[in-house]
């Protein structure tokens, strides 16, 4: 069949050209399904040779829902965040789906714009360190959309909740700088609100309780740099200065790094040793050389679609609560 631009080809146009029923060229473009690699082969020969392409408007209402998921996420200012839709649009793509990202920086705009998602029939939803309203997470389980929650801590029946060791990650920066010689520690966190900061403090102060040390801590930071900055100058001003700090993120170890290097002119590692999370980009340039705990992106990103699509085959099925490790990456603002 010669290709006709005025012509909008069709499946049936491909199983004739292929030689092959309808339904082979339904499993060929259905992600998972089964087809044999001879006529998987066929009918992609055809689909090119005809300029064939999947019409996902009628696949949407034969199936009753898009291959859409929605990924909501805020401060896209932040890197690790940032880096977390690169593989969750990898991961989605992979299961054959596709992300229809949500912007959570508006909270007014918000709760209407993840209603709208409704109406896109979406597959799934994934929910990032972003705090959409709960009401909204359990309407979209009313409807019996798989919703996943990355680093959230709410634990709500049919919600998938996936995320980092917090409380390991905090335990294990605890332990890093005692070996480094550390007396007296600090934190520098987001606010106990901020639930992934509260867990890696909740770690870190629990570590070092049972070596018989309390930590001081800023506990109600303003993200990102200048909430690092802040913090140190309040740290540093009583008259017993911390000799190591454990900051939540990445972006809050660079603000104090600058601030203990250019504010008070102290060394870094050897008058106060600094950790920080993520493992962002930055981290490692040389300006801030950060050690710091890593977390798994990736495996963040496949967990979380893989329980969506998992949900998606059976709805009913219990939650999954899965814990992804985070490592030591040590640079040269800690002493080894």
């Amino acid at each position: 069949m010669p290709k006709d631009d005025t012509h909008l080809i069709t499946a049936h146009d491909v199983a004739r050209h292929a030689g092959v029923s309808r339904s082979a060229v339904s499993r060929t473009f259905t992600p998972g399904a089964s087809v044999s690699p001879h006529t998987r082969d066929k009918v992609m020969a055809s689909a090119r040779a005809l300029g064939y392409q999947v019409n996902l408007i009628a696949r949407t209402m034969n199936k009753g829902y898009s291959n859409f998921v929605g990924v909501v996420t805020a401060g896209f200012e932040s890197p690790f965040r940032a880096s977390l839709l690169s593989p969750i649009t990898v991961a989605l793509n992979r299961q054959g789906l596709m992300p229809l990202l949500m912007n959570a920086d508006d909270p007014l705009q918000l709760e209407q714009s993840l209603h709208e998602l409704l109406s896109y029939q979406i597959a799934g939803v994934i929910l990032t360190s972003a705090s959409p309203p709960l009401s909204v997470v359990q309407h979209y389980l009313k409807h019996q959309i798989p919703v996943a929650m990355i680093n959230r801590g709410h634990e709500l029946e049919g919600a998938e909740v996936i995320g980092s060791d917090n409380r390991g990650g905090g335990r294990l920066a605890a332990d890093t700088l005692l070996a480094g010689g550390a007396k007296r520690l600090a934190f520098i966190g987001q606010g106990t609100h901020n639930y992934s900061s509260r867990e890696r403090w909740e770690g870190f102060r629990d570590r070092l309780a049972e070596v018989g040390l309390s930590p001081v801590a800023v506990l109600d930071a303003a993200p990102g740099y200048d909430g690092g900055l802040g913090a140190v100058q309040q740290l540093f001003s009583a008259s017993e200065r911390p000799d190591a700090l454990f900051c939540a993120t990445d972006m809050l170890a660079m603000g104090a790094l600058d601030g203990l290097r250019f504010k008070l002119q102290l060394s870094v590692p050897n008058d106060v040793q600094v950790i920080g999370f993520d493992d962002i980009p930055q981290a490692a340039n040389l300006a801030y050389n950060l050690t710091t705990l890593r977390q798994n992106s990736n495996a963040l990103a496949a967990s979380a679609v893989a329980a969506i699509v998992a949900r998606r085959k059976n709805f009913q099925q219990r939650s999954v609560h899965g814990s992804i490790a985070v490592s030591l990456v040590s640079r040269g603002s800690t002493i080894e």
